[in-house]
């Protein structure tokens, strides 16, 4: 065969090759976002644990579990909030689901502090699935050095350490009955974009959470756990300050459903499909251009934010100054 023929075989082998790669994996997306069957996540065990349960995605998933016949273990730090979701979904499901609310706040205690809370508060539960989802983020994009103490410290308990100590809590029980189930709420800001500038402490905290869950997956999951990674990107909810849902943007009820359907499979997964699609283009754009979009989008956010602050500083220093005067 001659040279230029050769290169032409060799062209259409692999050009062949690259087609049914990319129909296959188009085939599989399709299977897993809208096909695959949802796991039984009662065979884990009857009741599931979910932190940061009052508001968005922590809220919508305790419904969902509900409706799949799970009791609940609802953690968050205020105790009218956790009643009301209690009564929330007592008024749809009736009597059929057990709630037990336990009242920390992750923020304040130390590790072991909430080990020991999250240990009592399940003692004798038969606990199949945990849902870290508690988290913290800025109330708008800054540099690293304008982070207050405060709000950096927050960020580092509640997104690293509080969901640490809580899988440590729950984790002995699953290994003696060799079933369970555990998903941690990450972030797009650490997987699907190559940065995330502005809001860095927050994406290094998701970051670190998705490391944390790779490895736990693989030593696990000979014991019958299965540890997940979540990565979901833009949801209509009070952290991230969406409050219309689309395409792109889910609803705290869309994106349960479609977590519900993931648990207990890959170890890193973008449950709802529109996210995916965001992956997908995120990652065939050039690095750089991502970057420096990214940057100039997160810069106007920053300057709205900073503008919104300082009107609320004007007006709450305008009603100190007519009380004192009254």
């Amino acid at each position: 065969m001659e040279l230029p023929q050769l290169f032409m075989v060799a062209a259409t082998t692999i050009g062949f090759i690259s087609v049914c790669k990319a129909s296959i994996n188009f085939v599989r997306w399709v299977y897993v976002m809208f096909l695959r069957p949802t796991k039984n996540l009662r065979k884990y065990g009857s009741w599931a644990i979910i932190t940061g349960s009052t508001d968005g995605i922590g809220k919508a998933l305790a419904f969902e579990m509900a409706s799949k016949g799970l009791n609940l273990v609802l953690v968050g730090r205020n105790p009218c909030k956790l009643e009301a979701t209690s009564h929330g979904i007592h008024e749809k499901y009736g009597n059929q689901v057990e709630i037990k609310n336990v009242v920390i706040d992750l923020a304040k205690l130390s590790g072991e502090e909430i080990a020991r809370a999250i240990e009592e508060g399940i003692k004798g539960l038969d606990v199949g699935v945990l849902v870290n989802n508690a988290g913290v983020a800025y109330p708008y994009a800054k540099f690293f050095h304008e982070v207050d103490l405060e709000l950096m410290e927050s960020i580092t308990r509640v997104n690293i350490e509080a969901a640490t100590w809580v899988c440590k809590a729950v984790i002995p029980g699953m290994l003696k009955k060799k079933r369970g189930a555990i998903v941690n709420i990450g972030s797009g800001s650490s997987v699907i974009v190559p940065s995330y500038p502005l809001f860095t402490v927050y994406a290094a905290s998701k970051a670190c959470l998705a490391m944390f869950s790779r490895c736990t997956s693989l030593e696990y999951k000979q014991q019958g756990i299965d540890i997940q990674c979540q990565i979901p990107f833009f949801v209509a909810t009070k952290m991230t300050k969406l409050k219309a849902s689309s395409f792109l943007i889910a609803s705290p009820e869309t994106y349960s459903k479609a977590s519900i359907r993931c648990i207990g499979y890959e170890h890193l997964c973008t449950p709802y499909w529109g996210h995916s699609v965001q992956w997908f283009i995120a990652r065939a754009l050039p690095d750089a251009l991502l970057n420096a979009s990214i940057f100039r989008y997160f810069l106007g956010m920053r300057k709205r934010g900073q503008l919104k602050e300082s009107r609320i500083k004007k007006m709450q220093q305008q009603e100190n100054a007519l009380g004192n005067h009254g």
